[in-house]
């Protein structure tokens, strides 16, 4: 079987005008000019935008580039009079490579549009046994990799998804998408009557939302389990207040209507990590995982994790260390745990990395987990950080084997951290397995800018861990609510009786993060009244037992009472927080922008999954409540979020 990437030209327009955008620049190239140049990147075959492209501009006298903003514009302002030469790059795209000479006070508008790679296959069947070579029939060649010119012919049956050449069925082989997603089943409504306790573990993931970007992003409707809207919602900052006193955490709270419901009611809780001095804090005993596979050969795989290892080197203190692990058929120490005061050193082992061979991820688990408890920092942070496409082949390899390994070596006070690449034959389900019984984050990294995102800024909190197994528990007033449905959260669900065990695992946070969590409920339509009628979960009279509510359910204003299990990174006994909550709730207008946005990201993933609870939700309703709440967006994230609910709209439209 050959793998064949076929692309067609490319369409550069020139006009005049100047669009004010783009994003940050690296300026060694003088910008002491008047010149300006700037345009819009689109897709050649959709007229779509072309967010975070890599644009550079370089002449005799340096170079400095840019990235597309997330409605494809990008500009170059001050430029001196001179000649250039721009490249416009964007993974699986065509690059693009344009001279042109500017003069004093030129405004040239300079518009691309790049044309996708389309990655099909060939395969050569023969229906009888060569008598020359011996082939037997049905016989396959092995996988290569060629790149087809723009109208040049290429010869053979060639085959793509749901189509068909020749009058052969289209079949891409095993290994051409094999993609994994665990199922989710939607959390339902719960009669409060019967079931007034919500427990679950706290969930600081992102990596749903930057994995269904990146498909939305190619012009497709992500997989419905890609889908896991608590991810997507806490991808995002949200301007809680900070924490006060001892405690690891601030407790956050709102409650209002309901955007795609009129019947129902939101609350919001949010939860607040105390900030750090990194200045002052402990080293950090970390050891690079890293899959080197064949799998990993492609650009948006490991190369991606080379560029976003060095960033993280980058941002470390002399005092931390870092050794390498890497796994292909076998697993090996490519560095020993070397000092960050040597930052060169670890840089040049990561860049001497290549790809190539199976997947023996277990082994190489074991190994980095070996090496770190070897170099522990008693009092440190001690953390595995996993890269891979997740696609382990060999030895332990099932997922039950692989959470079990996990879930023991986290015994060892390493923590994990686990870093998703690539598209294709990503595997999501185990890689989330993995970071959720591993003491452990999960991130999935589609392009530069969500590498820097996570390796920059979110990984420097992770790294230092404030409170560890941390969960919830409300109890609703069943005077108040007759019903409630945790949204999101399906795959950190615990029985009620594990709030108090403290050898159940759960969720950990790290310094500065944040972590929302949204109920929807019903109200009762009549405050329910102490009339000593027994009631059983659906409402109808208990034959054999009674359940009835509290007095005090009745005399109070309280909707629920939130409670808080965590424990200290170093220690295994939790502590107890607990906070009762109003039952006021305000104008869906009179919101914050926390609640306004986090409500907009929920409506956009019930219309993704197509949740038998979306409601009214529309993607017109939910750019217009994400428009509302933008608030200050430093780096941009939110409106990247409201472009993408927009690109959602043109797909939906070509159905």
């Amino acid at each position: 079987m050959k793998r064949i990437i076929l692309f067609s030209g490319v369409t550069i327009l020139l006009l005049t005008g100047i669009i004010i955008a783009g994003g940050k620049k690296n300026n060694s190239l003088p910008l002491t000019g008047t010149a300006t140049i700037s345009g819009v990147i689109t897709d050649v075959d959709f007229g779509n935008p072309i967010a975070n492209a890599t644009i550079e501009i370089k002449s005799e006298k340096g170079k400095t580039e840019t990235t597309s903003d997330s409605l494809g514009n990008y500009t170059f302002s001050n430029l001196e009079a001179d000649k250039y030469q721009i490249t416009f790059y964007k993974e699986n795209y065509v690059l693009v490579e344009k001279k042109i000479e500017l003069k004093n006070n030129d405004q040239l508008k300079l518009d691309v549009k790049l044309q996708t790679e389309i990655i099909i296959e060939e395969m050569v069947i023969r229906e009888k046994e060569d008598s020359e070579t011996g082939i037997s029939p049905q016989k396959r060649e092995d996988k290569s990799y060629k790149k087809v010119e723009a109208n040049q012919s290429y010869s053979g049956q060639i085959y793509m998804a749901d189509a068909t050449y020749e009058g052969i069925e289209a079949d891409y082989g095993p290994d051409f998408n094999t993609e994994s997603y665990n199922a989710i089943n939607e959390n339902i409504f719960k009669k409060v009557i019967g079931n007034p306790l919500s427990t679950f573990s706290i969930d600081v993931d992102n990596a749903s939302y930057s994995n269904i970007r990146r498909f939305i992003n190619n012009g497709q409707v992500p997989p419905k389990d890609a889908v896991r809207i608590e991810e997507m919602v806490n991808y995002f900052d949200y301007t809680y207040n900070k924490p006060k006193g001892n405690d690891p955490f601030s407790i956050n709270y709102e409650m209002s209507e309901c955007p795609w419901n009129k019947s129902t009611k939101l609350i919001m809780v949010g939860l607040q990590g105390k900030e750090i001095d990194y200045s002052e804090a402990d080293a950090s005993n970390l050891v690079f995982l890293i899959d080197v596979s064949g799998s990993m050969q492609d650009p948006n795989k490991l190369p991606l994790v080379k560029h976003s290892l060095i960033s993280l080197i980058d941002n470390l203190n002399e005092k931390d260390r870092v050794a390498i692990v890497v796994y292909a058929g076998a697993a090996g120490e490519v560095l020993p745990s070397t000092t960050c005061s040597n930052k060169q050193k670890i840089k040049d082992a990561i860049n001497n990395l290549e790809a190539g061979g199976s997947t023996a991820g277990g082994a190489g688990i074991k190994l980095a987990y070996d090496i770190a408890v070897k170099n522990l920092i008693p009092e440190g942070n001690n953390r595995v950080i996993l890269c891979s496409d997740g696609d382990f082949n060999v030895g332990t390899s099932s997922d039950a084997e692989m959470t079990r390994l996990v879930e023991e070596k986290r015994k060892t006070g390493v923590f994990l951290t686990i870093c998703g690449f690539g598209l294709g034959n990503y595997k999501d389900s185990k890689m989330e397995s993995i970071a959720d019984n591993g003491n452990g984050a999960y991130y999935y990294i589609d392009d530069e800018k969500e590498a820097k995102k996570v390796f920059t800024t979110d990984m420097r909190g992770t790294l230092f861990t404030i409170a560890k197994d941390v969960k919830i528990q409300i109890e609703f007033n069943p005077a108040l609510v007759e019903e409630y449905r945790l949204i999101g959260y399906e795959n950190r669900t615990l029985n009620n009786e594990d709030f108090d065990n403290d050898a159940k695992d759960a969720g950990e946070l790290g310094a500065g993060h944040r972590v929302t969590a949204m109920y929807e409920i019903k109200l009762r339509a009549n405050q329910y009244q102490p009339s000593g009628i027994n009631e059983k979960p659906d409402g109808e009279t208990l034959k054999y037992q009674t359940t009835e509510v509290n007095k005090n359910a009745y005399n109070t204003d309280e909707i629920m009472t939130l409670k808080l299990r965590f424990k200290a990174p170093n220690s295994e006994t939790s502590k107890l927080i607990e906070k009762s909550l109003s039952s006021k709730a305000i104008p869906l207008a009179s919101t914050s922008d926390n609640f306004r946005f986090a409500s907009a990201v929920i409506e956009f993933g019930m219309i993704l999954r197509d949740s038998e609870y979306k409601g009214d939700a529309t993607y017109e309703e939910a750019i217009k409540l994400a428009n509302s709440a933008r608030g200050l967006d430093t780096y941009g994230y939110r409106e990247d979020f409201i472009n993408m609910l927009k690109t959602c709209t043109g797909l939906a439209a070509n159905k």
